[in-house]
């Protein structure tokens, strides 16, 4: 099972979020039912997904950080922050579409870059692509 869970912190009320993905519908869910989120959070799919959660970027849950720790124990693996930008980059590569080809090869090397810059000089945890 390939089930990914990054390092973002984003806040909602008084959680602390972060995202959890996966290679497949199947992992995802299965991870989210093992970890016990419930499968109404969803975000991008295109019928799980309900109100404005469907028109996510990207299939993934928003989990809680102790969530996280549970995928984590339950085998997930653990990205920073660019993980998502990556996942969906490689999506777009493998579309086979020249322009999402082209869109996802220029990510893969925005990201790269970043973590280069960042090993040597580290960016705030808020900092965006």
């Amino acid at each position: 099972m390939t089930v990914y869970v990054d390092d973002a912190i984003h806040r909602f009320g008084r959680m602390l979020m972060c995202h959890m993905w996966a290679d497949t519908e199947e992992e995802l869910l299965a991870m989210a039912d093992r970890i016990e989120v419930a499968r109404k959070w969803i975000q991008g799919h295109p019928t799980l997904s309900h109100g404005k959660h469907r028109e996510a970027s990207w299939v993934h849950f928003d989990i809680a950080k102790g969530k996280r720790e549970l995928a984590l124990q339950a085998g997930a693996i653990a990205t920073d922050r660019y993980g998502p930008v990556e996942h969906t980059a490689r999506l777009d590569i493998a579309s086979g579409d020249p322009a999402r080809v082209e869109r996802g090869k220029t990510m893969l090397a925005r990201v790269a870059a970043i973590r280069e810059q960042n090993a040597t000089q580290p960016t705030p945890q808020g900092s965006l692509l």
